[in-house]
């Protein structure tokens, strides 16, 4: 594993971004395989203000997005589809049919976490794997006890991550209480996985999940069986390490 210590948010999020464009320009035609949340918007914003400048062309990208909520309408303003398309799809070259995500109207449906895999597949597997790190360590919404073997499925979420969503939503009740995540097979089946984690409410779980015990109760400790993972993280983040 290569770790990159950054100065700040501000810092992760150029740092991350660089390593995404390089992806790129090496390989024009790469599959990225994108995260949402808080942490990737400084990535996303860094990454269209390098398009604009001609610096990255996304032409031949193909990308595969993580997860989505399972009920929400592609439009609703808490979809991630919502997210991808206002922060990243609709300011970059990239093709719309080349930008993939779980289809969360296909509500508790196997049939299209089974779609999903085979889309994966078919665009020849993931160059590059974002991932954001969450508070209880979960990747993707694979909660933890999630088993290691796992490829796309519908997750049920935890009480902590329906309750950090809130501020979201605004109210508890909106919040949606299941997800389409690849599991982690299927993140592991990526090439090379960039992590990124900002802020010293990250820094325990940081610790715990790259220099602890390999185990289901911390999801994201599954990544140090990997052989080419990249974690990026600001001062804060790194303090405990």
């Amino acid at each position: 594993m290569r770790i990159y210590r950054a100065a700040d948010y501000g810092d992760m999020s150029r740092k991350a971004a660089n390593i995404l464009s390089a992806q790129v320009i090496l390989k024009p035609n790469c599959v990225l395989g994108l995260a949402t949340g808080s942490s990737t918007l400084g990535v996303y914003k860094q990454l269209v203000e390098w398009h604009n400048k001609g610096d990255i062309d996304f032409s031949e990208v193909t990308t595969v997005n993580l997860d989505e909520y399972a009920g929400l309408e592609k439009d609703d303003p808490n979809s991630y589809y919502r997210f991808m398309k206002e922060n990243f799809w609709d300011h970059v070259n990239i093709e719309p049919g080349s930008a993939h995500i779980p289809d969360g109207t296909m509500a508790f449906s196997d049939k299209e976490c089974r779609r999903y895999d085979r889309l994966i597949s078919r665009c020849g597997g993931i160059d590059m794997q974002l991932l954001g790190l969450g508070h209880n360590g979960h990747i993707g919404f694979n909660e933890p006890g999630s088993a290691f073997d796992k490829d796309t499925h519908l997750v049920k979420l935890s009480e902590s991550t329906i309750k950090a969503n809130t501020r979201f939503f605004g109210r508890l009740e909106d919040v949606p209480r299941y997800a389409y995540t690849m599991g982690i097979r299927s993140i592991m089946q990526a090439r090379r996985i960039l992590v990124i984690a900002s802020g010293a409410d990250k820094a325990e779980i940081l610790k715990s999940a790259f220099f602890g015990p390999v185990t289901p109760i911390v999801p994201a400790s599954a990544l140090q069986l990997h052989n080419n993972v990249i974690l990026v993280g600001d001062e804060e983040a790194m303090s405990c390490i």
